[in-house]
């Protein structure tokens, strides 16, 4: 028994601490209001922003410092839409800034009542997102963080005079069945009754009105004139759109009704808001308070007017049997400032959409002879075709917002979804940017063939040809990820002006309704993960490729025509670049030596000996000093011509900004110039070009990458190994290959002579 007592007591020291809040005074709570006015004073709108927020922060905008940047940033979805739900759902960077955008709206804009219609096709998830969302917000709502009081009022026997009450149990029962928060007699608990003690009767606001709004609408700005100091939050309530529903909404007709009735008795206001007190809103979905979820499945109920005839008897009782007050509300006051969702608008959720036309469009809804306001945040998710169902409301149109809820769009999002099915451990199936590129391959059936942006922007796409398909397609996933690629000409680069991105990530609206859907790209993924597991073999490209072509030819059919070419082609042009980096290792002190004097020499004549004031080196100027540094900055096969068209430039730009401005006029050292860092790009990339000439034509070196890590490794010449050591340490330090990963690419590289094959690029 003392085990079972002290398992009872851990319970009730467990239960969560807002559960065991008393309400407090009006004047409790207008102390609560001013020490956290930002939180007290919130209505759904604000408090989903809020929970918004809390769980994703602040975006991530790679490019803050470009100044034609559109703010397109990385939202974490995760902690909203991900942790903790038992199927998660993943935002792609499209939707994450949709999404965004709709909460901070939410937060800032002038409010009116709308229905907020997340649509996609089959198989994107929108079920899983609104239920992820919704759960959330419940938890979010029950927290101390998303903390919001409700009017609940005590009506005091010794102010008023009071009459005898029928508090037969089985009739009070009967009162919660009729009020519609219980469904039979068995299941209802006295605690669930309304309060009655020696000194007062409960009455609870059934629309969950913050208490604020017991304040007469005419006195409320002089009340919070006076009761707040002057600062930035009063500033925000005085002119803040987001707070017009402090001065603008009404108490339910309950609460306005009781107000009237109390103060025609008391004649004194202050004792009528000694009866006012404060408790936190629950929420509970399961129970339809504060969040309501209706499937198409399920069927309206037949009792559109709810009451507590109890309660009312109570009420009639207090007040002598006026009828001032009548306790009678719709269900649409269980959501009211909490979310109505609708799962689809099918079936009978389609009578739902009918019913919320007047409620949306004017905010009230009529419950026998009395007007109910209704505030409550309305969303539903929505296939296309059930679009239907909305153009017989012309005059609702205006208070439909559509976010569009695509199959994801962007690379990383579909790869987190695959690991999110089968595990982190996937990665070391596949050599590096294999799984990436299968996303690439899912992702291109769901956008479109042509893109009007694009276009408009690549002048010539050809010229990227080692790096992109014909139709840019792979280009614009990079966008949609977030990232500007760095292959991009510098002349391109400066052209992708904020007007065309915008261009650009508006064009997704139009994108991700049809190709492959989440469904089917798992389902083609796990055949791939099965094929590997008899091959029991890394996951390589031309693998990938084979698998698409001959295992899926309809996923094959499914790809632009040309695509999975060029996207081999950039996995090979990709790795190339990492091994070349991975085996560069020129001296750095070298290069800027070089760059230095070949900057000094310039100034003078062929045939001079002179003493470089950057590095202290006498330098003989002649034409092989000129050509042996220019080879490493221009190449070696450009023409004498061009040789010299360049060195004029440079000796012309050197003169007229480098050294009278940036140096002499700036003081910056030589190094620290324009002049100087572009050369330096120069040279070092075409040092990288040339870094695995040395090694082609060497077989030991291929056979070196094969045996290393083994006896035979030793017996190699001390200098492939430190090569090859050198090689695959900074492949597994930069790039994230395994070592085994990293040998079975840089075979791949030497046995597909990818170096001559873009050696022209």
């Amino acid at each position: 028994m003392d085990r079972i007592e002290a398992a009872m007591r851990s319970l009730e020291n467990n239960r969560h601490e807002l559960e065991k809040v008393e309400p407090i005074p009006f004047a409790t709570f207008l102390s609560h209001l001013c020490e956290q006015p930002r939180t007290h004073i919130r209505n759904v709108f604000q408090v989903f922003h809020d929970m918004v927020m809390f769980y994703v922060g602040e975006g991530h905008d790679e490019y803050i410092d470009d100044p034609e940047s559109i703010r397109y940033a990385s939202y974490d979805c995760g902690p909203l839409l991900s942790e903790g739900a038992d199927q998660a759902f993943f935002a792609d960077r499209i939707f994450a800034n949709r999404f965004m955008a709709l909460a901070e709206a939410l937060r800032s804009g002038a409010q009116q009542n709308k229905i907020y219609i997340f649509g996609g096709p089959p198989g994107c998830g929108k079920s899983t997102f609104l239920n992820n969302l919704l759960k959330k917000f419940e938890e979010y709502a029950n927290s101390e963080e998303g903390l919001r009081y409700e009017i609940v009022w005590r009506l005091d026997r010794r102010l008023l005079s009071s009459f005898p009450e029928d508090t037969n149990p089985v009739l009070a029962k009967l009162s919660r069945i009729l009020d519609g928060s219980t469904e039979s007699l068995e299941d209802l608990d006295d605690e669930h009754l309304p309060r009655v003690d020696g000194e007062y009767i409960e009455v609870p606001c059934p629309s969950h009105d913050n208490p604020i709004l017991i304040i007469p609408k005419m006195e409320r700005q002089e009340f919070f004139d006076s009761l707040f100091s002057n600062d930035e939050f009063k500033w925000n309530l005085s002119y803040g759109k987001e707070y017009d529903w402090v001065f603008r909404d009404n108490p339910c007709t309950i609460c306005s009704s009781l107000y009237s009735a109390l103060l025609a008795r008391l004649k004194n206001p202050q004792h009528v808001f000694g009866m006012v007190y404060a408790r936190p809103v629950r929420f509970n979905r399961r129970l339809g308070q504060g969040i309501t979820v209706f499937n198409p499945g399920d069927r309206s109920s037949r009792q559109i007017v709810q009451s507590n005839p109890i309660l009312q008897k109570r009420i009639n009782s207090m007040l002598g049997d006026s009828n001032e007050v009548q306790y009678v509300f719709s269900r649409y006051a269980r959501t009211n400032n909490g979310i109505y969702a609708l799962m689809d608008i099918k079936s009978h959720n389609k009578e739902r959409v009918i019913e919320l036309h007047n409620i949306i469009s004017d905010g009230v809804h009529k419950v026998g002879e009395i007007e109910e306001n209704v505030n409550s945040l309305f969303l539903a998710v929505m296939n296309p075709e059930d679009n239907k169902h909305l153009q017989d409301f012309q005059s609702l149109s205006d208070r439909i917002e559509f976010i569009k809820l695509p199959y994801v769009l962007d690379i990383g999002t579909e790869v987190q979804i695959y690991r999110d099915i089968y595990g982190r451990h996937i990665d070391n199936k596949f050599l590096p940017h294999v799984l990436d590129n299968f996303a690439r391959v899912v992702i291109s059936t769901r956008l479109n063939s042509d893109s009007p942006a694009l276009q408009d922007w690549i002048k010539d796409p050809a010229q990227y040809r080692s790096y992109c398909d014909e139709k840019l397609q792979l280009l614009k996933m990079e966008i949609y990820s977030g990232r500007i690629p760095a292959w991009l000409s510098e002349e391109d680069r400066k052209a992708f002006t904020a007007s065309r991105r915008r261009n650009i990530i508006v064009e997704a609206e139009t994108e991700g309704d049809i190709g492959l859907s989440g469904r089917d790209a798992l389902n083609i993924f796990n055949d791939l993960l099965t094929a590997q597991l008899r091959d029991n073999k890394l996951i390589d490209m031309s693998m990938l490729c084979h698998f698409l072509v001959k295992t899926h030819n309809e996923l094959a059919e499914a790809v632009p025509e040309g695509f999975i070419d060029s996207l081999h082609r950039m996995y090979d042009y990709m790795i190339l670049q990492e091994v070349k980096e991975a085996l560069y290792y020129y001296n750095e002190e070298q290069i800027s030596r070089n760059i230095r004097n070949y900057l000094f020499a310039l100034n003078y004549e062929v045939g001079s000996i002179e003493t470089c004031n950057f590095t202290g080196d006498r330098i003989e100027v002649t034409e092989e000093f000129f050509k042996g540094v220019e080879d490493r900055m221009l190449g070696s096969d450009v023409a004498s011509a061009q040789r010299s068209t360049f060195r004029q430039e440079t000796q012309n730009r050197y003169t007229a900004r480098t050294l009278t401005q940036e140096i002499l006029v700036e003081g910056k050292d030589v190094a620290e110039t324009d002049l100087y860092l572009e050369l330096h790009k120069r040279f070092v990339y075409h040092l990288k070009e040339k870094v695995l000439e040395p090694f082609l034509e060497n077989e030991n070196f291929r056979r070196a990458i094969k045996d290393i890590d083994t006896e035979e490794f030793r017996t190699y010449d001390k200098r492939i190994r430190d090569d090859v050591g050198f090689l695959i340490n900074n492949l597994c330090d930069n790039f994230g290959y395994t070592e085994q990963s990293a040998r079975d690419v840089c075979i791949y590289v030497i046995d597909n002579d990818l170096a001559a094959k873009f050696s022209s690029s």
